[in-house]
């Protein structure tokens, strides 16, 4: 199972809202989930990014996969930093 760390949109028409989220790579993007990783609302200046920075990582060791979205998020937050970190000191 492929298992991949995308936005799930969600909020009113024109007023969107996202979650991050841990989702198999078969399912609709407004599916079904595994877990929810944070939260990413784009209308706010600076754009508001909450994140659970531990299981984001627990699942990036797991092999989970960010779309290119949640990459920037997380690179922008020092996530990917720390992980590559990690991978490398192993």
């Amino acid at each position: 199972m492929a298992v991949k760390i995308r936005l799930k949109r969600m909020g009113a028409k024109k007023s969107p809202f996202y979650r991050i989220v841990v989702a198999d790579s078969r399912a609709p993007r407004d599916g079904r989930q595994i877990k929810t990783v944070g939260t990413y609302n784009p209308l706010t200046v600076p754009a508001e990014v909450k994140i659970d920075e531990e299981l984001a990582l627990k699942w990036l060791h797991d092999g989970a996969k960010p779309s290119d979205t949640v990459r920037n998020l997380f690179s922008q937050n020092g996530i990917m930093e720390k992980f590559h970190n990690e991978k490398l000191n192993k």
